[in-house]
């Protein structure tokens, strides 16, 4: 094995990459840039029952856009691969044979039936531990022989040491020993040819030369097992470092859909930023002191090791995450914003172009927490016609004919205008609100409904400017009628 810095992210294409996953692939993905090292993607695709092949479309694409490139694996190759489990079967093949081979495996010929049965027993008579019997690792040559004579496809069973302890050692929760006589003896192969994760995951991460296993502390309890076919095998064993569980906001539970969005593309189509969530995510369970909470990636890089992991399990805080992601989205320079923002408004139905995203997108940027709040923010821009109750034209302290004079003087005053710029547009309605004796902002509420449909909507001078003069007449001429009927149908 070298001394570089090898890890790996093994993802199971059973579903869509969660936030769970994509933090552990973050924390080791830092890691490895941490210390000029290389990081790895394989899928674990050999339970075929769960395999869902869009999944690991999913998989790669979230990781893209959170910044998570990998140095080996699929679609980028490497001297180690293949990188799919599933085009590996000939060599966990090889290697549960070597086993058998060496004495520290078997060939287990019970049927279904009989382990049902088995486990049944067990349990009327009050067991604990619902394990294998070993019924199969002490049949003589001949016993074999009839079932194989039956046509009985044996599994492989790893022969677990009847006594004595094995202990191995994780960064994060220490020194653990457990007695052999606990452990089953696991399946490694099964009768179809497919290894079971126990045997996969060893033998790749061995061939892969993978110098740390991080990944979720669920896997804990296998560890021994896994120690045990190191040992069988005669090989070294990578350091452990088993992360901390994500739960619910609460605190209490692992973190599940009934809490919210958990999958990293609900929250792309959100509108959180990628640089956000990874932002977020390394926070969830390791920290660099007690009070820095912004990082740019460099700086993640430079600053994560494992001994600011916590081992204790992290809750996940919707909250935080969308404050976090407004004080990214405010960071954003004007032509940035416009370019992640005009995706959401086109996935709305909006023909919505660079520039006029350009100068709206300053409108809005202090009060947006995700980009896909754009939507209702500035919808009427990109609409011929805007629909409203007309009744929202009328300021609560004033009357609708009030309100209608108010209407149309502020056409007049726009109309004369020399020009629309926002400074314009500010003064001559400022002076309007003066000259009928209104507040400011009693005109202009009458005004934002008129052109924008809103009660609230982005600064209106600006908001003016943008929709240009024609649309502004044009808008202000139909709430105008609409007030008209108003008053008529009163």
């Amino acid at each position: 094995m070298t001394n570089t810095v090898r890890v790996r992210f093994a993802p199971s294409p059973t579903g869509y990459l969660h936030v769970g996953g994509a933090r552990t692939a973050l924390f080791n993905w830092l890691f490895a840039r941490h210390h000029d090292g290389v990081f790895i993607l394989r899928i674990e695709d050999t339970d075929r029952t769960r395999y869902e092949p869009e999944a690991v479309q999913n998989i790669m694409e979230s990781l893209r856009w959170l910044g998570l490139e990998w140095d080996e694996g699929p679609e980028v190759g490497g001297d180690y691969g293949p990188y799919f489990q599933s085009q590996r079967l000939d060599i966990y093949q090889k290697y549960a044979q070597q086993l058998v081979d060496s004495g520290h495996a078997y060939y287990c010929y019970c049927s279904p039936q009989r382990l049902a049965q088995m486990r049944e027993e067990q349990r009327r008579r009050g067991e604990s531990n619902l394990g294998y019997d070993r019924h199969c690792r002490y049949l003589a040559a001949r016993q074999r022989a009839d079932y194989e004579a039956q046509g009985i496809v044996p599994v492989v069973r790893l022969k677990v040491p009847l006594e004595g302890q094995t202990s191995f050692h994780d960064v994060l929760h220490g020194d653990t020993t457990v007695d052999n006589a606990s452990l089953d003896d696991l399946v490694l192969l099964k009768s179809d040819g497919y290894p079971t994760y126990h045997l996969a995951n060893v033998v790749d991460d061995h061939l892969m030369e993978i110098s740390h296993i991080m990944r979720a502390d669920e896997w804990l309890p296998s560890v021994p097992r896994h120690v045990l076919l190191y040992d069988a095998f005669g090989w070294d064993i990578p350091v452990y470092a088993h992360l901390p569980v994500i739960l619910a906001p609460t605190g209490k539970g692992k973190l599940s859909k009934r809490h919210g969005g958990v999958a990293v593309h609900e929250f792309q189509q959100d509108g959180y930023l990628p640089e956000a969530m990874v932002n977020f995510l390394a926070l969830v369970g390791w920290a660099y002191d007690d009070k820095t909470e912004f990082f740019t990636r460099q700086e993640l890089i430079e600053r994560f090791d494992l001994a600011g992991v916590s081992k204790s399990p992290a809750a996940f805080s919707y909250d935080k995450l969308e404050w976090m992601n407004g004080v990214y989205i405010r960071m954003l320079p004007p032509d940035d914003l416009a370019g992640r923002l005009r995706p959401f408004l086109e996935q709305a139905g909006l023909a919505a172009d660079q520039p006029t995203v350009r100068r709206l997108g300053p409108l809005i940027q202090e009060r947006l927490k995700k980009l896909s709040e754009a939507v209702e923010w500035v919808d009427f821009v990109f609409v011929d016609q805007i629909s409203y109750d007309p009744s929202l034209l009328v300021d609560r302290k004033m009357t609708a004919a009030e309100s209608l004079a108010a209407l149309r003087k502020a056409r007049e005053t726009v109309a004369a205008l020399p020009n629309f710029e926002e400074e314009t547009l500010e003064a001559a309605l400022r002076a309007l609100a003066d000259e009928l004796d209104l507040k400011a902002g009693e005109l202009f509420g009458i005004i934002r409904v008129a052109v924008t449909g809103k009660k609230v909507a982005p600064p209106l001078f600006g908001t003016l400017s943008i929709l240009g003069r024609e649309r502004v007449l044009e808008r202000l001429d139909y709430a105008e009628e609409a007030l008209e009927n108003v008053m008529r149908n009163a």
